[in-house]
């Protein structure tokens, strides 16, 4: 959790697989991410149907 709210502070993309980890962890974890990802589309990454998808132009 802490290094997603740090991640929300730097704006810096984290990697999709430490988001899917986390993602897969905890509901509440789930919550924190689709935040994230909502206010940093440029991470080519999004939730589709309760998965997490990375995706490229």
């Amino acid at each position: 959790m802490q290094k997603l709210k740090l991640t929300e502070q730097l704006r810096e993309n984290p990697g999709f697989e430490f988001l899917a980890e986390c993602w897969n962890d905890d509901l509440a974890l789930q919550i924190v991410i689709r935040k994230l990802l909502a206010k940093f589309p440029q991470w080519g990454i999004a939730c589709v149907d309760g998965v997490l998808v990375h995706w490229e132009e």
